[in-house]
């Protein structure tokens, strides 16, 4: 086997080690740091207990580097050149095999356990737990904070757990074996020369003991004010649209200088932190060098140490001087990155608000018949938006739910998909509370057109199929006809050179116009073919000719389904079994188009002040 090979299945070995996508119970993760730290960790700790083995080894073999350079001082010093090798030749060939193999392949373990099994894979599985959690909480967990702000918490609270946990269990430990080993080395040559070390050690704690924590609070602050910072940025990079047709750039400049003021402020804070801690570790480093120094020349005129001794003080006194400036760099990262794993608990780690019953079967339809029974819902806890709501639509019976913007049409709907959880009252359809029922199955048996028409960034046939995976291209097709999208998806062209159902939309869909984002939309839902349809404002983005074609294609789709329609345009539902007129989260009235009409109420007054649609004539 070439060497190559040899070294590309040692890495693929060791690549496998740590599984991002091995199965794991689905939970919570926990809110506290320990045991948010121990989640994680007892899925890998065969590797980071590897890394502090070989660390070490490696240290200890380090360390050693030293003591072998005051024995060869000292053998230089006191044997002839004729008996140097006679003398101690078995040393040199024992150093030799220990610095030029055992180091090395110490050295190598260390890195494949560091670098091949953990640095990769063990991130990777904490924001696939991470996600799996975040991506099943409720629609108001969304809808309460920005979008690219959680996920920038998911991506950078594990690189931090990462960091945190490499950094106690490799950094911290070889600053720990090396000091020891030091007063060890020390202590050999003459008891002495540790006092001052132990006296610098005291002094080196205090000055820690000053600046950590306040680094820690420093650093996540900083943490949450850069998610802040991020949250802004994709907030205007996202609304793009809203931001140009309003001439809001300049706006929008003040907006991120903002964000940008406050990432500034609470980062300088902890810059100044660092000059301090550096200053005082600077001065504390100079002072032990120089009595170190001193001490050793003394003691060796008194004829106390030897000249190899000399060596070994100045040469291990200044390696852990250059390792309390490394130290201190360690100890300001550990803190930046234990403070952003603080700021992310309190995203990731928020429990579900609208979870499953315990081992809730699946939905069961038979028919349909849906029943809202006394339903009432506040959003987070305040006036209530519905209130005492009953409602009984019979299995296939199509209904129309009309009333002015903010009477809680769009609110019953996310209610009754289970998007948020009642406060009173309860829905059933074909009897089973969907409280009972698992939301995956539930959801999966209402097809849904919004008018704000969201398509994800990926190809034209992903977005029709999302919600029929095993789909074959002929239906696929056939779906994308019967919404009129055939005629321009084939001319569809992205960046990458992909075409027509190959095409990829941008974030959303925003490639494409408002009607076609519809129309792709309206494609999915006549594909999946769910035995409950809801339609809210399904063709608003689109144009009377186009919107009359394609009625006729959702009119075919609703046989034989219930059907829940919600529409400005009063005239695209005006031919429903039933509309149920609503404002203010309670039922005003409800009937047939012409019963309503002749009754004279609400909906006879927002029927009167539309100029109606294409339905209006066959009205």
């Amino acid at each position: 086997m070439q060497p190559m090979s040899l070294m590309n299945a040692l890495y693929s070995r060791f690549e496998r080690m740590i599984d991002p996508f091995d199965p794991h119970e689905d939970g919570p993760p926990p809110d506290k740091l320990l045991p948010f730290f121990w989640q994680y960790l007892k899925q890998a700790w065969p590797s980071f207990v590897a890394i502090l083995i070989a660390g070490f080894l490696f240290t200890i073999t380090e360390v050693a580097v030293f003591r072998y350079m005051a024995d060869i001082v000292d053998y230089l010093t006191h044997t002839q050149p004729a008996d140097l090798w006679r003398t101690h030749g078995a040393d040199f060939i024992r150093m030799g095999l220990i610095l030029g193999i055992a180091w090395p392949l110490i050295g190598l373990v260390h890195s494949l356990f560091l670098r091949q099994a953990i640095t990769s894979n063990f991130p990777n599985l904490i924001r696939w737990q991470s996600h799996r959690h975040v991506v099943r909480q409720s629609i108001g967990f969304f809808t309460n904070d920005y979008a690219g702000r959680v996920a920038s918490k998911v991506v950078e609270t594990a690189s931090a757990v990462r960091n945190t946990l490499t950094t106690l269990c490799d950094t911290m430990l070889y600053v720990v074996i090396y000091f020891g080993s030091a007063i060890v080395l020390f202590f050999e040559a003459d008891y002495r020369l540790v006092i001052p070390l132990v006296v610098w050690s005291i002094a080196y704690g205090l000055v820690c003991t000053f600046f950590v924590p306040k680094l820690g609070q420093a650093a996540s602050e900083g943490a949450e004010a850069r998610s802040a910072l991020v949250g802004r940025i994709v907030d205007t990079y996202t609304n793009i649209q809203t931001v140009k047709l309003f001439a809001g750039t300049r706006h929008e400049d003040d907006y991120v200088r903002e964000g940008l003021l406050n990432n500034s402020r609470k980062w300088q804070v902890q810059e100044r932190l660092i000059t301090g801690l550096d200053t005082a570790t600077s001065f504390l480093n100079s002072i032990l060098l120089l009595v170190m120094a001193g001490l050793a020349i003394w003691l060796w005129s008194q004829g106390q140490i030897t000249v190899g001794a000399i060596a070994l003080v100045g040469a291990l006194t200044q390696r852990l001087i250059s390792m309390s400036n490394w130290v201190m760099f360690q100890v300001t990262s550990l803190f930046e990155n234990i403070g952003s794993v603080q700021n992310g608990i309190e995203t990731i780690s928020r429990p579900h608000t609208v979870v499953d019953a315990a081992e809730a079967p699946p939905l069961d339809i038979r028919r349909g018949e849906v029943r809202f029974e006394h339903v009432g819902f506040g959003y987070g806890g305040g006036a209530a938006a519905i209130s005492d709501f009953d409602l009984t639509i019979a299995a296939g019976e199509k209904i129309g739910l009309v009333g002015p913007s903010g009477a809680g049409k769009s609110t019953l709907v996310n209610l009754f998909l289970r998007l948020y959880d009642l406060t009173g009252g309860r829905i059933l359809i074909d009897g089973q509370d969907i409280a009972g029922v698992s939301q995956e199955s539930l959801r999966a048996h209402i097809a849904m057109v919004t008018q704000d028409t969201s398509l994800l960034h990926r190809s034209i046939r992903d977005n029709i199929a999302y919600g029929s995976p095993g789909a074959t291209q002929a239906e696929i097709d056939r779906a994308a006809e019967r919404a009129h999208a055939a005629g321009f998806i084939p001319a569809l062209t992205d960046s990458q050179g992909r075409a027509g159902y190959d095409a990829h939309v941008g974030e959303r869909g925003v490639k494409l116009s408002g009607g076609q984002r519809q129309r792709i939309a309206i494609a999915r839902v006549l594909l999946k073919n769910a035995p409950i349809l809801v339609l809210d404002e399904a063709t608003s983005a689109l144009d009377s000719e186009v919107e009359a074609a394609i009625q006729e294609s959702l009119l075919e789709l609703m046989t034989g389904k219930t059907v829940i329609a919600i529409a400005h345009r009063l005239s695209t539902i005006a031919r429903m079994d039933r509309l149920v007129v609503v404002d203010g989260g309670r039922i005003i009235e409800t009937g047939t188009h012409e019963a309503l009409i002749a009754a004279g109420g609400l909906y006879a007054r927002l029927w009167a002040r539309q100029t109606g649609g294409f339905l209006a004539e066959a009205v």
